[in-house]
């Protein structure tokens, strides 16, 4: 099992940046992949940005060139840094992980939230 922490949310405005990160622990030897997803209320959960071991990267059309996703192998920590936060990217975010040779997350934290005002 790995359990997986978040922290970081909160409420800013507009134009400001924040930045999340996700704390691993338990068997994460097993882990390749980290990464973010978003949920809206009502809606799927769905991939902001991921990484994995060897520091390859995805994002959401929608975050590219306003968020960086960064890990940290010897603390297990994942971090997002997201700039010039938009209203629309108010969302709960999740943080997940997913084991070696699969391709959908195995785990998942509490999720945090992160609420833009205009």
């Amino acid at each position: 099992q790995v359990q997986l922490v978040e922290s970081g949310g909160g409420l800013v405005q507009a134009g400001e940046p924040l930045r999340l990160s996700c704390a691993a622990s338990g068997s994460i030897v097993s882990i390749n992949s980290m990464g973010w997803y978003g949920q809206a209320p009502g809606k799927q959960r769905e991939l902001v940005a991921r990484i994995n071991r060897a520091g390859r990267t995805d994002y959401a059309d929608s975050v590219k060139g306003r968020c960086t996703i960064s890990r940290d192998n010897a603390k297990n920590t994942v971090f997002l840094q997201m700039n010039s936060l938009k209203p629309e990217d108010t969302n709960v975010y999740y943080c997940a992980a997913t084991r070696m040779g699969k391709y959908a997350p195995d785990y998942w934290g509490q999720g945090t939230q992160v609420t833009v005002s205009t």
